[in-house]
């Protein structure tokens, strides 16, 4: 591999620096998406769930260097999964500051927390996949608890 992806890799990986940032660097990483989401949902919903596949992938690529180089099954300063979750959680909010608040939080719940069967997927893939699907199901998580809100005329 040559040293242009390796970088490539690393950025992603830690989103840029996010993941370096003290304290919480999931938080962080959810902060740093949520511009690129916001962004791509303007584009219209088809391109925001585009937008957080290609994250996925990406993610996988990246985490999957990252933790050969650097070692650990999940390294808290790789942040791509919360990156990549953080704009499929956005694809349920309506884009109001309060609905993208409610998709951060909930998301970062969900993440944090890890109900059945997101901590569970978390333990049973090795690295990458491990890594990404855990915030992939968190994303999930928040997006049907923000179409509930949406639902009963909460957000």
């Amino acid at each position: 591999m040559n040293r242009l992806s390796q970088r490539l890799a690393l950025a992603l990986a830690l989103w840029f620096g996010c993941g370096r940032l003290p304290w919480a660097p999931g938080t962080w990483g959810s902060l740093g998406a949520l511009p690129l989401g916001w962004l791509a949902l303007q584009a219209g919903l088809g391109f925001g769930v585009l937008l957080a596949a290609v994250l996925f992938v990406c993610g996988l690529w990246a985490a999957t260097l990252y933790v050969r180089s650097m070692g650990g099954n999940d390294p808290a300063e790789v942040v791509i999964d919360e990156v990549a979750g953080q704009c499929l959680a956005l694809c349920f909010a309506p884009l109001t500051p309060l609905g993208i608040l409610a998709a951060f939080l909930l998301f970062r719940l969900f993440d944090i927390a890890k109900p059945f069967p997101i901590r569970w997927c978390e333990r049973r893939f090795a690295a990458a996949w491990g890594i990404m699907l855990d915030d992939v199901l968190a994303a999930l998580y928040a997006g049907a608890s923000l179409l509930l809100l949406r639902y009963f005329g909460l957000l």
